[in-house]
């Protein structure tokens, strides 16, 4: 069993862990694939969960009552990291494991269940709807509320499992509520008879704090209010690594053989993982190969920018340059970049280990708060980075982060994506990619970049704005189901005709999404409103008629003049 779990530790990406399985090998970073990857991760982190369950289970003894006996331990290897160093044997003895009937046995009791006195509503109404409509499958999702940490998730899967139910999605999240330390989402494939024992049995159990069957409907159950930061200091929360180009473990990496440098990562990884909201971004004492990769890259950077780069970047570029911030001989401290961009648009930075996964990355734009690297590439290949690294963020995003039209449009797609499906999130990736990594823009009739992926690659730069790619008008509902290369230069490159034309066709687009509710960012309180009340919508009117007060003040004091 112990090597069952050091199998799985390496297998997935949890917030304390540096490595992960190696992804999708390429030279490049692809929001796209990191969502693909993280559905495959999950999957991949249920089958294995579910396979160990039923080792357990198997090497246990079995009881032939239909609950499960819900005992949580700290030997669990089922923390609220999912996986710790201890040894899962060291304390086995302490477990119990209690199966449930198989699924014949628990359809041949389902008459006797249902007439059970203790029956709630929801599960009346399920019974109710059983008789009505007979027993079809149903998709529906359950919020599981654990009391002391999430160690029972494995045997609740495996109830699941029991009830000849498919799992399809699993997000979880700290409880608000005392004595709950956990609230889980599960949304289950299985028929409404086995549903209905499904939900008796959980509810059985002394561990738990309650399971509650959401909203459900004719052939499926929405969730009407998902979880997703509403407060910038709950990014803490966000900070889950999609680890598919790390030196530890692609062999195509350039530091893949470098045991110093993967050291290095690997300490200024840890350090981001401890960063916490409100605390001064660490200093990095950069070494001289870092800096002498760093000169080079500013120094092409120099060359290219004026000629090739849109005319925002290189007025803040320039701006960065007179103040020091952007100079020969120095890796830029992220703190000093933060402190830059809060003061010219209210943008922030806070450090990030690695590639994180698309909806912690975008979810972090709306509030304003860019996620960066604080490490460099590898020595050897400065021109060229398989992962983001500090000098992509520091010449590719930040200057345009300070510019407030552009960094408008990145906070636009950050709030769209709260809440967002997972194809939404794919869409919303695919967009960001065209745009923000690759995107070009018309100025006075002659195409210029404002994607960080060219501005801090010249080879790409100089590809993108050439007669070989095809190049395509900004429609972001066609941008988004766009397939691209992110192995080889792009085929094809976006171009819009300004930052305001593309916010405009953006706020058009993001309109039609399935998202039930409207969101708003409200800069004095640092906290993302969902606007699904009169009493909020209200407050957002007197501010607006506020705003129109000063504006029309205004425009009478100019006439005046």
């Amino acid at each position: 069993m112990a090597l069952a779990a050091q199998k799985n530790r390496e297998m997935f990406a949890i917030k304390k862990s540096y490595s992960i399985e190696n992804g999708y090998p390429a030279r490049r970073r692809s929001l796209v694939d990191d969502a693909r990857f993280e559905t495959l991760v999950v999957k991949q982190t249920k089958q294995s969960v579910l396979e160990e369950a039923r080792q357990r289970s198997n090497d246990g003894e079995c009881n032939p009552d239909n609950v499960l006996d819900f005992h949580q331990d700290d030997s669990s290897p089922y923390t609220e990291e999912f996986y710790t160093d201890s040894d899962p044997e060291a304390d086995e003895s302490k477990k119990e494991i209690n199966l449930e009937l198989e699924p014949q046995a628990a359809e041949n009791d389902a008459e006797d269940e249902v007439q059970d006195q203790f029956m709630t509503e929801e599960e009346a109404l399920l019974s109710q709807d059983i008789e009505q409509r007979g027993n079809e499958q149903q998709i529906a999702t359950l919020l599981v509320r654990f009391k002391d940490g999430i160690g029972g998730l494995a045997r609740v899967l495996k109830t699941i499992e029991n009830y000849s139910g498919v799992v399809n999605h699993v997000e979880s999240r700290p409880s608000k509520d005392e004595g709950v330390q956990f609230d889980v989402l599960v949304r289950v494939d299985m028929t409404r008879q086995n549903l209905l024992l499904l939900l008796r049995s959980l509810r059985q159990s002394s561990s738990l704090a309650g399971v509650t069957l959401l909203q459900e409907e004719t052939n499926s159950v929405s969730v009407k209010d998902p979880w997703f930061p509403r407060h910038a200091s709950e990014l803490d929360n966000c900070n889950h690594l999609m680890t598919k180009y790390e030196p530890e473990l692609d062999m195509n990496h350039p530091g893949f053989s470098d045991k110093e440098y993967r050291a290095r990562r690997k300490m200024i990884a840890e350090i981001a993982f401890a960063y916490k909201y409100g605390q001064p971004i660490p200093h990095i004492e950069y070494v001289q190969t870092e800096v002498d990769t760093w000169n080079a890259v500013f120094g092409q950077v120099c060359e290219l920018a004026p000629k090739h780069a849109c005319r925002e970047y290189n007025i803040v570029f320039e701006n960065l340059q007179k103040e020091g911030i952007f100079r020969v001989g120095a890796v830029p401290q992220l703190q000093e970049m933060n402190d830059f961009l809060r003061k010219h648009t209210g943008f922030t930075l806070r450090p990030a280990a690695g590639l994180l996964t698309s909806r912690d990355f975008l979810a972090s734009l709306a509030f304003r708060v860019f996620q960066s690297t604080q490490y460099v590439r590898h020595r050897t290949s400065p021109y060229h980075t398989p992962e983001p690294d500090c000098i992509h963020e520091l010449l590719g995003h930040m200057p345009l982060l300070a510019d407030p039209s552009f960094a408008q449009f990145s906070q636009e797609i950050g709030l769209a994506s709260l809440g967002a499906s997972d194809t939404e999130i794919e869409k919303l990736s695919t967009v960001y990619w065209f745009t923000v990594e690759f995107g070009l823009c018309k100025e006075n009739n002659t195409v210029k970049a404002y994607g960080a992926g060219l501005l801090s690659a010249y080879g790409e730069l100089l590809h993108a704005i050439s007669d070989k790619p095809e190049h395509r008008p900004f429609e972001p509902a066609l941008t988004a189901v766009q397939p691209y290369q992110d192995q080889e230069y792009q085929p094809i490159y976006y171009v819009a005709d300004s930052f305001e034309d593309a916010k405009e066709k953006f706020r058009r687009w993001v309109s039609d999404m399935s998202r039930p509710f409207e969101v708003r960012f409200n800069p004095h309180t640092e906290r993302v409103e969902v606007l699904d009340s009169v009493d909020r919508l209200d407050a957002l009117v007197s501010q607006m008629n506020l705003e129109m007060l000063h504006l029309t003040n205004a425009i009478k004091k100019l006439k005046a003049r």
